[in-house]
């Protein structure tokens, strides 16, 4: 890769040609290399100092390595520019080219003690070309950060205790510009990705993520369409459903949402509800959920297929990360030994226990949300706003979300520190370990966080709140019912106040923070110009007249890098996390809400560019790193698959009316005896409720006579409420279990169905494509060929 130099030394080439520039013309000579990495510390003055003296020794630790280093000083700042020399380089290619992950067809590699060794063809497309910079990159940082001074510190150690300030590696300006013209910017919205650019400037993990991040935004278009049939199909019948109709005619009076404050309200008062409710909550809502079900699984096989040709055109096919990291270790140290595996049952325990204690705090602070809108609801029907009066319940609902949405913000930090914790008491032996476990945690934990209140709204809320004369009450407060229209449209007030805060200020967040700081550093960077105003002129090339900028020049190059937004190892991981956690949205609770898919459609159109943006421009640039799969993501995105039948199968069953309106229609519906003109939907509403009387003495005691006045001089003496039961001992009617037992069979039967139709796609459409089989047969067959070619080679001239 070319280096600043190369691109300004050709710019002024090209006016000097036009005649556009007075310098004397000067021959174009290739530039040298950039930088490999650059480490910046705090000048300190006094040599005695603990920290100069760790800097030092860590700088003569990497010349012991023959990496040269260049220091230049910039007010009170150190800067330590790195270069690797050659022949780490070539050890890498060497150790690379014999690699049972580069030649895995080949069982031998030649006798070594032969005075004549020859090697087969690698696979690996690096050991037959020149190291890119990307690889350079990717091996200094290793050898960085396995570089030990004699106190057993490492850069990670020194970075912490403030002996270095930071490190990066540089951009190419060169290569900056070609991702700018084909990738990051907004012109190029709904644009495919140059991924194989992107893995020449960022490496293979970057270049996976887009990858994937770009197929999963491109099937989630017919996802999003079907939803946005559904959602249009609960319109269309807005007008002409006679549950709605019942709801918004009815003179059904309903018993008080909560205790003192509250009074008997009119079940037509909740008209507009019961609208929003049949949006959500209508016969499209099965199809659908079995649609993405099987959308989920299709997604996932068609990414293990689009994967595999990409790897495979990489020839990263049958790369092994634990070889790698040995290959690292060896350039690095010829006399290292390797990591031993290690399993403790003891440390597993610990983590276990820890792990468990971490839910269950998570699940706790779910609860507290519950309890704060059991709370807040009272006293907000208490307010002279009469809106706010009225709608009390729905809006102590949207307040709990805002609350769940800041809960998050906050956890997500407590999350990644308690992760990274258990997984010190882990001790793995590799940083691929350490990362898979690192994802497991902190996926598990960031679920458990954002799942657990809809999980309380799907399944637990006006299930276990009781009834008239028996109300569950935490503290003196009544638990929340859910609205005689069901409780689909609480859970999708839920998901979509905390989907639209996620995405939309997230990435404001994400985009605004860093231009912030890449303003500030562009200031900083243009005091430097103006002091170099001969730069990429004679003054900055050398004896042999190679482009090699002058110090200033270098400087500013560094400045520039060094005032973008840091980026480290969790950089990558929190836009997959981001990402998984939107998939877990749209297909776990979808029945719920049918626009999901659309939002993080459109969401994820801007997102890529977002993304694509920040990382060319507005952060330093990422480590890339060799991979050949998104690692344990895929199995994560499997288990949310799995999830998402079975979450889904429980809300249409239990949350969702579909059931109980099922049950009326054939069983105790108008239609039942024969032909009628009525709907057979007709009275459904007022079938799911029960009376409570307040001449009942349990009921006397839950409700005072202020809270049955109407407001209109009028005390009723008796209040409706949704429930299955028997107005004069309260007991649990015949209706109730069969409607339960519909229920539970509805579910059984659905996970099954589904179930089946995920196995079937996913035996349906296979893993590899053919021709990335026939394409790696055929390497097989050219090298086993190259093989015996060189062997004949040998027999003949040994004769």
């Amino acid at each position: 890769m070319f280096s600043t130099t190369r691109e300004q030394d050709m710019e002024l080439w090209d006016r000097q040609k036009d005649g556009n520039c007075t310098e004397p013309l000067l021959p174009f000579t290739p530039p040298q290399r950039t930088f490999d990495y650059v480490l910046v510390a705090h000048k300190v003055d006094d040599d005695k100092d603990q920290r100069a003296q760790r800097q030092r020794a860590f700088i003569q630790e990497l010349e012991k390595k023959n990496i040269s280093i260049t220091t230049l000083l910039h007010e009170n700042k150190l800067f330590f520019g790195l270069r690797a020399p050659r022949g780490m380089f070539e050890d890498y290619q060497y150790l690379l080219k014999v690699s049972d992950s580069c030649n895995p067809y080949s069982e031998t590699r030649g006798d070594v003690s032969e005075t004549k060794v020859s090697y087969p063809r690698s696979l690996c497309s690096e050991t037959s070309r020149a190291v890119s910079q990307t690889t350079r990159i990717r091996i200094v940082h290793f050898i960085l950060h396995q570089t030990f001074i004699n106190t057993g510190e490492n850069l990670e150690e020194l970075l912490k205790s403030n002996v270095f300030e930071t490190e990066f590696c540089l951009h190419e300006r060169k290569m900056q510009k070609g991702l700018t013209k084909k990738w990051a910017r907004w012109a190029l919205l709904c644009k495919g990705q140059p991924i194989s650019d992107v893995k020449s400037y960022f490496g293979e993990k970057v270049a996976l993520y887009y990858l994937w991040l770009g197929w999963y935004t491109r099937l989630l278009a017919p996802a999003a369409a079907v939803g946005v049939v559904v959602f249009l199909y609960g319109l269309a019948f807005f007008n002409t459903s006679p549950l709605i109709k019942e709801v918004c005619h009815s003179n059904i009076t309903m018993c008080p949402r909560c205790d003192n404050n509250c009074k008997v309200w009119q079940l037509s008062d909740t008209c507009t509800y019961a609208k929003v409710s049949h949006l959500f909550d209508n016969e499209g809502t099965v199809a659908f959920a079995m649609f993405m079900a099987i959308w989920a699984t299709t997604f996932l096989e068609l990414w293990k297929r689009t994967k595999a040709r990409h790897v495979s055109q990489w020839k990263l096919y049958d790369w092994s990360e634990e070889e790698e990291e040995l290959i690292l270790d060896l350039v690095n140290d010829p006399d290292c030994t390797p990591k031993q595996f290690v399993h403790s049952y003891f440390r597993s325990t610990v983590v276990l226990i820890l792990v468990t204690l971490m839910l269950m705090v998570i699940i706790g602070i779910a609860h507290a949300v519950v309890v704060f809108r059991v709370v807040i609801a009272p006293f907000l029907s208490m307010v002279s706003w009469e809106f706010m009066r009225e709608n009390a319940s729905t809006v102590a609902m949207m307040l709990g979300a805002v609350l769940h949405y800041v809960t998050i913000q906050v956890m997500t930090r407590v999350n990644s520190w308690v992760s990274l914790k258990l997984c010190d008491i882990e001790k793995t032996n590799s940083h691929a370990a350490r990362e898979r476990s690192f994802t497991v945690k902190m996926f598990t934990f960031q679920f458990f966080t954002l799942f657990s209140s809809l999980f309380y709204v799907a399944f637990f809320l006006g299930r276990i709140n009781g009834h008239p004369g028996n109300y569950v009450r935490i503290f003196r407060w009544r638990l929340e019912e859910c609205h005689p229209s069901g409780c689909m449209t609480d859970l999708f007030i839920q998901m979509a106040v905390i989907m639209l805060l996620k995405q939309i200020l997230n990435n404001i967040v994400e985009f605004t923070v860093p231009w912030l700081k890449n303003c500030l550093g562009k200031r900083a960077a243009r005091k430097l110009e103006r002091k170099c105003n001969r730069c990429y002129r004679k003054s900055c090339r050398d004896e042999q007249g190679r482009v090699e900028p002058c110090d200033t020049c270098k400087l500013q190059d560094w400045m520039r890098n060094y005032h973008l937004v840091n980026t480290d190892a969790f950089s990558l991981f929190n836009e997959f996390l981001e990402m998984v956690i939107q998939f877990s949205f749209t297909t776990i609770f979808v029945a719920a809400f049918p626009l999901a898919p659309l939002m993080a459609l459109i969401n994820n159109i801007f997102e890529i560019r977002l993304d694509a943006i920040k990382m060319v421009h507005l952060e330093r640039r990422l480590v890339p790193r060799k991979t050949n799969h998104i690692g344990v993501w895929i199995q994560v995105l499997e288990v949310i698959g799995v999830l998402a039948v079975i979450t889904n199968g429980l809300v249409i069953g239990v949350t969702s009316d579909f059931v109980p309106r099922l049950v009326y229609r054939y069983r105790f519906g108008p239609c039942v005896n024969g032909t009628t003109r009525t709907h057979c939907m007709e009275g459904y509403i007022n079938d799911t409720l029960s009376t409570a009387f307040l001449s009942h003495q349990q009921v006397k005691g839950d409700f005072s006579p202020d809270q049955m006045d109407t407001g209109y001089g009028f005390n009723v003496t008796s209040c409706s409420y949704r429930d299955y039961r028997n107005s004069e001992d309260h007991s649990l009617t015949s209706q109730f279990w069969l409607v339960l037992a519909v229920r539970f069979a509805f579910v059984i039967l659905f996970e099954h169905v589904v179930v089946v139709c995920k196995f079937i796609a996913a035996w349906f459409i296979p893993d590899n494509p053919i021709n990335v089989k026939n394409d790696r047969l055929q390497d097989k067959l050219n090298q086993l060929k190259s093989e015996l070619q060189e062997k004949k080679g040998n027999r003949s001239t040994d004769v």
